[in-house]
């Protein structure tokens, strides 16, 4: 199969270009801020924070954060929890970001709270939603979140921000969730997405060569599905890592997930329950490199079993570009 470029396959952050000149001196690419665990969802799926260092951020914490990123020349931030509308400070945090010329802030939500939320949060900066869309059916959604009687506005969410600003959503599919796949991507192409990402649960963690049926005129209108659709029908998993693939996780080099007092590897990591790299502090971007150089992701079960499929291609173009013997 031959190599698609990295800005080809639909995620804004990753590129040749910057795979090509990514260093722990370099701006930093992206980085994810939890602010709190708390959610108005209880999602069967969702693992959420390990207890032991779960943590409510104030916005003087999550302030501090954003500046500490900011100083590295941050390009693209995202705000996520738990669910970041649920934490009152979230239209402030957006607007320090955006005072600070972060070019893209993103934010990962349910899309439970009310359209006022989103249109407020849209004027103070955010230019990009991820917004979850497990199910295409009422009864269903309400089984996947855990929760009742919050489908209906999470559907009139996702068609009105999509009208306003680039909006993708997510769709985690299950054991349970599987036979609906095909029709909840329908649906959600119907909603007038930017792009649709599916992805395996962890506890489900298959191949989903079910999307071979999705139809071409609907793939060829979303990147990151059409990436994922290609990847399925040549048995590559969402998730794992191949033992001909890169034993470093390269994109930490300028990639970071923020939670409480640390930073972890990736936000997959930290969702997993793995160890954070250490403290977040002036000097993490060398402990975010010793951490790079020195694990071996092949050896890391969280790493084997869970890596994304575009964070496994972009360590690989990395070493290939760099010329890197492992």
């Amino acid at each position: 199969m031959n190599r698609i470029p990295l800005e080809n396959i639909g995620f804004y952050t990753l590129s040749d270009s910057r795979c090509k000149n990514a260093s722990a001196s370099s701006p930093l690419m992206r980085g994810e801020i939890v602010l709190s665990d708390a959610c108005n969802f209880n999602c069967p799926y969702c693992r959420g924070q390990r207890p032991d260092l779960k943590k409510n951020l104030s916005y003087n914490e999550a302030a501090y954060i954003v500046n500490l990123l900011a100083d590295q020349g941050l390009v693209n931030i995202r705000l996520s929890g738990g669910e970041p509308t649920c934490w009152k400070n979230l239209t402030s945090l957006v607007a320090l970001a955006k005072s600070r010329n972060i070019k893209r802030i993103a934010v990962s939500t349910n899309g439970s709270a009310p359209l006022s939320l989103y249109q407020e949060l849209i004027s103070a900066g955010v230019n990009d939603f991820s917004i979850s869309l497990d199910a295409c059916c009422s009864s269903f959604s309400d089984k996947m979140s855990g929760t009742t009687g919050h489908f209906n506005q999470i559907v009139n969410n996702i068609s009105a921000i999509s009208k306003l600003t680039y909006t993708t959503v997510g769709i985690v599919v299950t054991q349970d969730s599987l036979p609906q796949l095909q029709n909840t991507i329908s649906f959600a192409d119907s909603l007038g997405v930017s792009d649709i990402r599916i992805i395996s649960a962890a506890q489900y963690n298959k191949v989903l060569s079910v999307v071979s049926k999705t139809a071409k005129e609907l793939v060829d209108k979303h990147r990151i599905l059409n990436y994922r659709i290609s990847n399925a029908l040549n048995g590559i998993n969402v998730r794992g890592i191949e033992e001909s693939d890169s034993n470093r996780c390269w994109i930490g080099l300028d990639d970071v997930a923020v939670a409480g007092d640390y930073h972890y590897p990736c936000i997959i990591y930290l969702r997993e329950q793995g160890d954070p790299i250490g403290k977040l502090g002036p000097d993490f971007r060398q402990d975010r490199e010793n951490w790079v150089k020195n694990h071996n992701t092949q050896e890391d079960p969280i790493c084997k079993k869970n890596c994304l499929d575009c964070i496994v291609q972009y360590n690989r173009d990395y070493k290939n570009f760099h010329q890197i013997k492992e």
